[in-house]
């Protein structure tokens, strides 16, 4: 099995894949809840029990997380926000290491979708084009919307929690052509 992760300090999506590639289970873990969660401390604690949860039901044999930013662009994340995400996907990634002891690989999102065969046009939100491809090629992959009609924004973490986990797939198939 593989687990896929899109690691954020808001909702954090997982993605379990097969050996055969198909998408077993997804699960969010949503830290949006200033109450529950009202440091960043109390969202790695979270985030270990539901590695340990995951690892009680699934035999995880390989981790793939999406890279985090690591660059600054006008207009999107500032310099503080991308810092602080990145601080919290190394310590997610050393917590797979410590509670599954998998040394987790990173892939960069442009990386990931290229090897699932998801082109983004220019012009259009990559997460939006990544839920598209999703619906329309991943039985597994279903949504709910909000009451105005948009879609929960969980979804985003786990479509890309997905596409994460695949490109794992592809990578751990490719490594055993090579060796065999």
């Amino acid at each position: 099995m593989i687990l896929g992760l899109d690691i954020s300090t808001s909702i954090v999506g997982a993605a379990i894949v097969s050996d055969t590639g198909e998408v077993i289970a997804t699960y969010a873990w949503d830290m949006r809840n200033k109450n529950h969660f009202p440091d960043i401390y109390s969202k790695y604690n979270h985030v270990q029990g539901e590695l340990l949860d995951l690892l009680s039901i699934h035999k995880i044999k390989h981790v793939f997380v999406e890279q985090s930013l690591q660059m600054f662009r006008s207009g999107f994340s500032s310099a503080k926000t991308l810092s602080t995400l990145s601080s919290f996907n190394g310590v997610v990634t050393y917590l797979c290491y410590r509670e599954l002891g998998i040394k987790a690989e990173h892939i960069s999102a442009p990386s990931a979708r290229k090897s699932c065969g998801i082109t983004i046009k220019k012009g259009t939100k990559a997460k939006e084009q990544v839920v598209k491809f999703l619906l329309d090629n991943e039985p597994k992959f279903v949504v709910e919307y909000t009451k105005s009609g948009n879609l929960k924004p969980k979804y985003y973490d786990i479509a890309d929690s997905i596409v994460i986990a695949k490109a794992g797939h592809t990578l751990v198939e490719q490594r055993k052509n090579n060796n065999s």
